[in-house]
Order: C-alpha cells, then sequence, then structure tokens
C-alpha cells in the first residue's frame, strides 16, 4: 500500500500501517490534543447547561501543512479553517477527495473572493457590502451551491475603538446581514467575532462574548435561519461556549505552537 494519506477513505487500520514513523508521531500528538480540546468544550457545555453537540469544533489549521490536514480527518475532524487564500486554495485542492469542510476565517481581500468561492462552504469574515457583491457574482459565475456568510463584527467599534480592524460595528451589523440575506447564491448563517483587543471588553471574553449573543439574537429576529455563532478560540472557548457558540475555532490547542509555513 501507498503512502497516500489524502486518499477518500482517511482513517483505519490500514491507514495506520501506511504511516511514516513521522506521520504517526505527529497522528498520536493531534489525537491527544484533540482529546484534550473535546473534553474543554464538553466540559463548558455541561457548565453551561447545553448538550454537546450543540457546539461544532472548527480547526483553525493555518501556517500548517496539508498533512495535518489529512491526520486530522483521520481523526475524525470534519470542519477546518484557513485565513490566507495563498495558502488554503493548494492545501484544500491537495485534500481534495477528504472528507472536510473548508471554513474561511481571514481578512477576505475582493481579488482573492474567485479563489476562495471553489473551495470554501463558509465565509466567517464578512464586513462590507462590495465583499458581498463580489462573493455573490463569484459563487454564481461558479455555478456552485449556496455560500455560507457570517456578518464579522468589531466589538470594539461600537465604542469608537479599533479603527482598522476587520468587522463591522454592531450598529452595522443588521444591514450587512440583510445585504447577505438578499445576494444570489449566498446564505445568512449568522454573526462571528475575535475577543476585542481595545475598548471596555478588552481582556473579558465572557462580556464580549455575551454582547455578540445579544447581536446574534436581533439578527434571528429579521432572519430566523442565521443560527451561527462563531466565537471562541484556544484561551477562550469557554466563555464562548458559555455566552452561546455554535462553533469554536480552535487552532493552537490541537495543532501546537509551531514555525509558520514560508
Amino acid at each position: 500500500m501507498t503512502n497516500d494519506i489524502y486518499g477518500p477513505f482517511p482513517g483505519g487500520a490500514e491507514f495506520l500501517a501506511a504511516l511514516t514513523e513521522g506521520q504517526r508521531a505527529r497522528y498520536e500528538e493531534l489525537g491527544l490534543n484533540l482529546d484534550v480540546v473535546e473534553r474543554r468544550i464538553a466540559d463548558a457545555c455541561t457548565a453551561a447547561g447545553r448538550a454537546r453537540d450543540e457546539v461544532r469544533l472548527v480547526v483553525v489549521t493555518k501556517t500548517y501543512p496539508a498533512q495535518d490536514s489529512a491526520l486530522l480527518a483521520a481523526l475524525g475532524v470534519t470542519d477546518v479553517a484557513e485565513n490566507r487564500d495563498q495558502d488554503a486554495a493548494p492545501k484544500a485542492e491537495q485534500c481534495r477527495n477528504l472528507p472536510l469542510d473548508w471554513h474561511f476565517v481571514g481578512q477576505l481581500q475582493t481579488n482573492k473572493v474567485r479563489s476562495v468561492v471553489r473551495y470554501a462552504n463558509h465565509v466567517h469574515s464578512v464586513d462590507r457590502p462590495r465583499l458581498v457583491e463580489s462573493l455573490s457574482a463569484a459563487v454564481l459565475k461558479a455555478e456552485r451551491p449556496e455560500l455560507g456568510c457570517l456578518v464579522q463584527v468589531a466589538l470594539e467599534k461600537e465604542d469608537g475603538e479599533g479603527e482598522g480592524r476587520a468587522g463591522v460595528s454592531p450598529a452595522q451589523v443588521g444591514a450587512l446581514a440583510d445585504a447577505i440575506a438578499d445576494a444570489p447564491g449566498l446564505r445568512l448563517d449568522g454573526v462571528m467575532t475575535v475577543a476585542p483587543l481595545s475598548g471596555p471588553l478588552a481582556g473579558d471574553p465572557a462580556r464580549a462574548f455575551e454582547r455578540l449573543a445579544e447581536i446574534a439574537t436581533a439578527v434571528r429576529t429579521a432572519h430566523p435561519a442565521a443560527t451561527m455563532v462563531s466565537a471562541g478560540m484556544s484561551g477562550d472557548l469557554e466563555q464562548a461556549v458559555a455566552a452561546g457558540a455554535t462553533h469554536v475555532r480552535v487552532g493552537t490547542a490541537v495543532l501546537g505552537v509551531r514555525s509558520p509555513l514560508r
């Protein structure tokens, strides 16, 4: 058997037997890390009185090689995220036969949209009307299924902070959500945020995610199907789960700290 970890059916005894020594070591490392993260999510759900299946783990594989994505698929991971198209596009192509659902979570330039819609099923970082228009046009041209989109919320902008940071202020969320919902080829899935680095909510992810929950509720009032709340990373996933996040984006806690790809 060849060492093809990018085949359509990862996992199982034959897959493990075909791994090189280095691949097996990495597979075991990732498995241990995943177990720890899964326990954290389960414990957070229990503490919040939520069912474990209400929260989906999205493993952020940015800066890590395609081999890690394949090993994660073999470990049962179904959702992976990237933040730069120049890294994500070749990685997604290499892993095209694996049962992975690709999320784009980084700031997206309009000149990268045509590439992103070739592999991503979800874009968490929609932050301006022009991007909505570009995504819609690219999806229609590609004749692909609807693209799930989330409004990226920059919570610090509510208090006049965070100039230049990706995302819209809470006051702008409703209009952008409406634009996504009305755009052909796009599906409004919900909202996303990153814990703010400035303003009154900086350093307080619990309060930040509670504020996002309020915004998400307002969006669902107008768009009941927009139930997705993407929040929480390696250091604050518990607070995100407590506030109602449906998707947590975890990178370092699963993949570890390593040198970025050049």
